[in-house]
């Protein structure tokens, strides 16, 4: 099978409902100052560590101490992607045989901006709603706070009801990208490879894998003498999933574009790049065979 070696741009700029409609409103009115606040932090890390990990202390392959850190990372995460219980395994099967089945033409949704595959996450959630299961997409905002710059995220989530419960699973449909670092050594490569293409599954299990990339990023980064970035922060990371966020079926109406079947060559890019590292990771029995649904 043909290799695809994905290097997906951030889709998305990233749990509990927010019952307060006041507060929210205040929440959802932030967003061009929480980018403008996340541009000053990268600006003014760079400026002051300017100096830092350059020249002859770059290096791809790991340093003793650091590569059994980095083992000891790879160990916990397969532990964790194999936790999954029997309706987790099920669903995910389901997700990775939809997105296979998304065309470049079905994705309808697009956005009058940037739409960072909102088009894909949206048809993926209309298929599994027709499929029975209750998925929306996500939309957390969170503000600035400390060391930790305010932003904002999209992400799937699927709400199982069972015997007068429910529990929500998250779906992240570019989850690799979170955790893309700058001159990374070998074995953390090979870490963030190993990540599911897609994630789905707990909150709890997510912040598990979060703790664990943070403390591989920090290994692969000291080995090379760089720097620990406030974005790749562990506090960061949670708020994209923990903040509190809006659930949706469709767009809102003000982000539609006013022309709906126009080409969107960024998410097309990014659908075909995600479809073919998927079909890379996949082996041929692990996929249901995808769902042919009437949209009419």
């Amino acid at each position: 099978m043909m290799e695809c070696r994905v290097r997906m741009s951030a889709w998305t700029r990233n749990h509990q409902n927010n019952s307060n409609s006041n507060s929210n409103n205040n929440l959802w009115a932030f967003s061009h100052e929480s980018e403008h606040d996340l541009a000053l932090m990268v600006s003014d890390f760079m400026e002051n560590n300017s100096g830092s990990g350059r020249g002859n202390s770059w290096c791809s392959s790991d340093g003793e101490s650091g590569l059994s850190d980095l083992i000891h990372v790879a160990d916990k995460i397969t532990y964790y992607k194999h936790s999954a219980g029997q309706y987790e395994v099920d669903l995910l099967s389901v997700v990775h045989s939809l997105v296979l089945s998304i065309s470049e033409s079905g994705l309808h949704f697009l956005k009058s901006g940037p739409c960072n595959a909102s088009c894909i996450r949206y048809s993926l959630v209309k298929l599994l709603r027709l499929s029975g299961y209750d998925a929306a997409v996500c939309a957390s905002r969170w503000q600035g706070s400390g060391k930790v710059p305010g932003g904002d995220h999209e992400y799937i989530d699927v709400v199982n009801y069972n015997n007068g419960s429910s529990d929500r699973l998250i779906i992240d449909i570019d989850f690799r990208s979170h955790f893309e670092i700058a001159r990374a050594v070998d074995s953390y490569d090979r870490i963030l490879n190993s990540l599911p293409v897609v994630y789905l599954g707990s909150l709890t299990r997510l912040g598990q894998l979060l703790q664990l990339m943070v403390e591989a990023a920090r290994s692969s980064l000291k080995q090379n003498s760089m720097p620990f970035p406030p974005w790749r922060s562990l506090a960061y990371l949670q708020a994209k999933w923990h903040s509190p966020y809006q659930r949706l079926f469709i767009p809102n109406k003000h982000d539609i574009s006013s022309n709906i079947s126009s080409v969107h060559n960024q998410c097309n890019g990014h659908l075909r790049r995600l479809q073919c590292s998927l079909k890379s990771k996949l082996e041929p029995e692990q996929l249901l065979k995808p769902i042919s649904i009437d949209s009419d």
